[in-house]
């Protein structure tokens, strides 16, 4: 009962970041800086993995597509790719997750659900590797430019997508790591039954040996001086 709960709450914070992973690709803000008047927002410039843009004080914005894909940066093509790999690899992963927990009644016998759910627990926790990875060097880019004193160009701060990435990237490991760590107790204590039931049925059949073998013991005669 224990490892089936244990299964649901790794399912469900799986799911779960494997949702927030999914959010960050069409969130706007992974990176924004604003240039302040002096009552209110002039404009605000936000970039994602897809486009930059402006937003003046009205509301209106102006965004334009990045041009080409083979001629972006570096850290913007690793990024698209583990972010889309991370989302992948969650699909995959929840597929897997369905199948092998214990209350669900598809997957075949408890070992191989056991196997698959393991399986599952592993996607997952590679897939919060390969997103938290993504959000940490877009990260690193954003930082590294700040505090460079020679970097002249706009400057940008951490946008709200790079927070949700690194959390559903947690939630991602955290979970597969309880996928994990569930089949492995199901596993002890599925040996140490086969033991314990083992030990009895050896000693039963010891007993019945013995009990079915006749007493050949001669019977002692007592006189009646014996209790004297």
């Amino acid at each position: 009962m224990a490892s089936t709960s244990a299964e649901i709450v790794a399912f469900l914070l799986t799911i779960s970041g494997w949702v927030l992973v999914s959010s960050t690709l069409p969130t706007d803000y992974w990176k924004v800086s604003s240039i302040d008047g002096t009552v209110i927002t002039t404009a605000t410039f936000w970039a994602n993995l897809w486009k930059t843009c402006v937003t003046d004080s009205t509301g209106v914005s102006n965004c334009k597509d990045f041009p080409s894909m083979l001629a972006l940066d570096g850290y913007i093509q690793a990024c698209r790719g583990l972010m889309i790999s991370a989302v992948c690899l969650g699909f995959f992963g929840s597929v897997f997750g369905l199948i092998g927990m214990k209350c669900t009644k598809i997957g075949g016998s408890d070992q191989t659900k056991a196997k698959i759910a393991c399986l599952a627990g592993l996607i997952f926790i590679l897939s919060g590797l390969c997103s938290m990875t993504g959000c940490s060097l877009y990260a690193n880019r954003i930082t590294s430019e700040f505090f460079d004193p020679s970097y002249i160009a706009q400057k940008y701060e951490l946008g709200a997508a790079l927070f949700i990435g690194w959390a559903g990237a947690s939630l991602c490991i955290i979970g597969g790591s309880i996928f994990c760590f569930s089949i492995a107790e199901n596993s002890k204590s599925s040996r140490r039954g086969y033991a314990y039931n083992g030990a009895t049925s050896v000693m039963s059949s010891r007993t019945k040996v013995h009990s079915s073998v006749p007493d050949k013991t001669p019977p002692k005669h007592f006189d009646k001086n014996a209790y004297v």
